[in-house]
């Protein structure tokens, strides 16, 4: 008999588990409370990269899942991943040629550039930087597309899709996760995988189970559509933008967006207007919306990844930055899920480690 697994939430990270888990040959069920994508993945500014973030464990897992979003890629080419480079100066200098030098020791491929090679990298930079450092190999993808296509690919290997279908508590009979409670009923399994989002923490705390997490607020821009204004991925002091495939500029002040604590309009206004100060042939452009996200994050920023407090039956997979590390966490779980073996890659990304429980 194949191993049942329940993956509770249908964000990149629950799509790509679902995917994973199916092709290892696991009988799954997908419960998700809102439509399929769940809700942070809809508001993802979606750069998949090693650039971003501390200490080297966590780099090693973002250049790994880098590596594993090209094996996806060519698993299932409806992703959509546009390998268009990155373009790094939202930094001081000095701090930014540390940071650079730090992440080129540890064998990552960014190097720098002058203003001559910035404007052939990026023309339409209204006043590109002296100087600023590209990663060749960094990435977008259009989020909620990505995991609709990895759901999608996930149920033509046999996963159901539940959506609509809220989970009220976790199901548990004699210390082991059996399942979920919905309002239909309890759907039981033998593993149960929590990748919730910001439901994660309340869900395991209906079995006794605690992990700390934050959900801060981010809040991104979307312009009208436009024609081809910018090749790649830009992270300039204060604005990072990107142009996504049906031609609208996402921008934030940093990839993860501003809390606009309680003045979204103003906010949005104000990035607007940077955008098409920064990027030549986006004035008038206009903004057409914005989106608001709540990015589940552990209590000490890294992820959280496995058995917590080594409970049976339940296995969860929270992290902030989930589109890079999507492929990677996904494979890495289902084959711990399905044969014991955790990939040392993990070592340091329990979620019972100190700190959060």
């Amino acid at each position: 008999m194949p191993k049942r697994v329940i993956v509770v939430g249908s964000g990149i990270i629950g799509a790509s588990l679902a995917w994973h888990l199916a092709k290892a040959g696991a009988e799954v069920v997908v419960v998700e409370a809102e439509q399929p994508g769940g809700l942070a993945t809809r508001a993802s500014w979606a750069w998949i990269n090693a650039s971003w973030g501390n200490p080297a464990p966590y780099f090693r897992l973002r250049l790994r899942s880098m590596a594993e979003w090209r094996r996806l890629a060519g698993e299932i080419p409806d992703l959509g991943v546009n390998w268009c480079g990155g373009l790094i100066y939202d930094l001081p200098e000095a701090e930014l040629d540390a940071y650079a030098a730090e992440r080129a020791a540890w064998g990552h491929p960014i190097r720098r550039v002058g203003r001559a090679e910035i404007a052939e990298i990026e023309p339409n930079l209204a006043d590109p930087p002296l100087h600023a450092y590209h990663v060749e190999g960094e990435a977008m993808v259009e989020p909620l597309a990505a995991a609709e296509a990895l759901l999608q690919s996930a149920v033509a290997l046999g996963a159901e899709l539940l959506p609509e279908t809220p989970v009220r508590w976790l199901a548990e009979e004699h210390g082991r996760v059996v399942g979920v409670m919905t309002e239909e009923g309890v759907i039981h399994a033998d593993e149960t995988v929590v990748a919730a989002g910001a439901a994660t923490a309340q869900l395991l705390d209906s079995v006794g189970v605690t992990l700390r997490i934050s959900t801060p607020a981010g809040l991104l821009t979307h312009s009208n559509p436009a024609p081809k204004l910018l090749n790649g991925l830009v992270m300039a002091p204060g604005l990072h933008v990107r142009q996504t495939a049906e031609g609208r500029l996402v921008a934030g002040t940093d990839f993860a967006g501003a809390d606009p604590e309680d003045n979204a309009e103003a906010l949005a206004a104000d990035l607007q207007a940077k955008v098409e100060t920064m990027v030549r042939g986006a004035a008038g452009l206009g903004l057409d919306f914005c989106t608001l996200g709540f990015r589940p994050t552990p209590a000490d920023g890294w992820s959280a990844i496995g058995r917590p407090q080594g409970r049976t039956g339940l296995y969860t997979v929270v992290t902030h930055s989930g589109v890079t590390l999507a492929p990677a966490l996904g494979l890495f779980a289902a084959t711990e899920i399905m044969t014991g073996e955790r990939d040392p890659l993990l070592a340091t990304f329990a979620p019972d480690r100190p700190g959060l429980t």
